[in-house]
């Protein structure tokens, strides 16, 4: 059997750049706290864990002061890096670069429309680490739309500016930003003089989605490895199945069943943004082991 890893499957840029930033300060011997799990998956926050840095919630920044805390990649809402300040605390800031310029943008949004009565609205799954800290941009006074029913109570008579989480995914964006035009169009015959379309969904996330599918088309079988809080990784793994409806979903080698592989000459391995490159190989290695009848 011809078992295949994914090439363009594994961590994007921000992740790579905090579990690196983790690392290195983890290899100087100093304390690590992240705030929230650095990534959706379980395997990549063991690993890490293992190698000593702790995950901490909200609540216990109180707790921890004049210690190190990392921002992991999704970034952090203003309110943060002041309880920070109060309690003394060393931030370790690997927020990503793409997600901080997000954030400028939506301050920077919120300040121009709030004289005018407006509304920012922020295109993202709620309660989301991200979609937290662009809200707090904003005062917490966006408003986070998941779907059109989201758009309801909007006073589409005065400016309105849309941003997307950077994750979400750019066909459901457009259905929520035609929505819009719509409603703007029921107050002004000229919709772009009342409305702003940011497109700010992160090219290196939106262009996995056509290249999943082209890969999981060139298989018999697609094992696709994601953690269970990943949204990027649900999101993919519909891609997966709309090319090959024998995909399969696992969070790691041990839930690999040998009858999905069964007959088949082909197997394709791919993952979400937060999946790390170690445990795909671990997949393989587990499926190479049951195509030789050692699994």
């Amino acid at each position: 059997m011809r078992i295949e890893i994914d090439p363009n499957a594994g961590f994007c840029f921000g992740v790579v750049n905090a579990i690196k930033t983790a690392e290195e300060n983890l290899s100087k011997g100093i304390e690590i706290n992240c705030l929230g799990e650095i990534v959706h998956n379980e395997m990549e926050n063991n690993r890490l864990k293992g190698i000593g840095m702790k995950t901490v919630k909200h609540d216990q920044l109180p707790e921890l002061a004049g210690r190190s805390v990392l921002i992991r990649a999704h970034g952090e809402p203003p309110s943060t890096y002041e309880l920070a300040k109060k309690y003394n605390i060393n931030l370790v800031d690997a927020t990503c670069p793409v997600v901080l310029k997000l954030q400028e943008r939506v301050r920077k949004a919120w300040e121009r429309l709030q004289p005018l009565g407006g509304t920012v609205i922020i295109f993202g799954k709620k309660g989301h680490a991200e979609v937290i800290g662009l809200c707090g941009q904003t005062n917490n006074q966006a408003v986070v739309v998941q779907d059109l029913n989201d758009l309801d109570g909007i006073d589409f008579s005065k400016p309105v500016e849309i941003f997307s989480q950077t994750t979400k995914e750019p066909e459901h964006y457009r259905e929520i930003v035609e929505e819009i035009k719509r409603r703007v169009a029921i107050y002004n015959t000229q919709p772009e003089t009342l409305l702003k379309v940011n497109n700010t969904i992160c090219g290196q996330v939106s262009n996995r989605k056509p290249h999943i599918k082209a890969f999981a088309q060139k298989h018999d079988v697609m094992i696709f490895v994601s953690g269970t809080n990943s949204s990027n990784g649900k999101m993919l793994f519909e891609a997966c199945l709309e090319a090959n409806p024998n995909s399969h979903l696992i969070v790691n080698s041990a839930e690999l069943n040998p009858e999905w592989l069964s007959g088949y000459q082909s197997v394709g391995i791919s993952g979400a943004t937060s999946t790390p490159l170690w445990l795909m190989q671990e997949v393989a290695s587990a499926i190479e082991a049951i195509v030789k009848g050692k699994g």
